[in-house]
């Protein structure tokens, strides 16, 4: 992972925790690892050895965290989504993304404490909204934060 090898690599713009945060999303995902760290030289902006760019692996997803200054911030219009096996790992990574300052949501979305938006959500979820139950599916699921995949699958009448 040296080089960025993704045609599309999702890139982040933090003010100055780019290799905080990326050090945080690599401890929360057990597929992960840390690459390429680039630091500002005498040309600047940023202090001269701190970090530029921080180069890391998701779950076989490439990305780039820069620390841009404050300008720009994370919205909702941009998340990325967790699909979990099963109760276990949506509650893993809800706990996780909402720990230390991040913010729940309602429908499986959260804000991780650096604002980055994420959906946490059951990888049955899409059969689940397209079987006869969708509508009691979709009622049961506005109902709530973190997504419940035993009331989820109760409503869908496969409980």
């Amino acid at each position: 992972m040296a080089n960025i090898t993704r045609k599309i690599t999702p890139f982040l713009w933090f003010d100055s925790n780019a290799e905080e945060a990326m050090n945080f999303y690599v401890s929360v995902f057990k597929n992960a690892k840390v690459g390429t760290i680039t630091r500002y030289g005498d040309a600047g902006p940023g202090p001269k050895g701190s970090v530029l760019t921080a180069l890391f692996e998701l779950e076989g997803q490439e990305f780039v965290a820069l620390n841009g200054g404050p300008l720009f911030k994370f919205t909702e219009a941009i998340s990325f989504v967790i699909n979990c096996e099963n109760q276990q790992e949506i509650d893993y990574f809800w706990d996780k993304l909402t720990g230390n300052g991040g913010q729940e949501s309602m429908c499986g979305w959260l804000k991780d404490k650096y604002g980055l938006s994420w959906q946490v959500v059951p990888v049955r979820l899409p059969s689940l909204l397209t079987g006869d139950k969708s509508n009691e599916v979709m009622q049961a699921i506005m109902q709530m934060k973190k997504l419940d995949l035993h009331q989820l699958k109760r409503a869908a009448g496969q409980a």
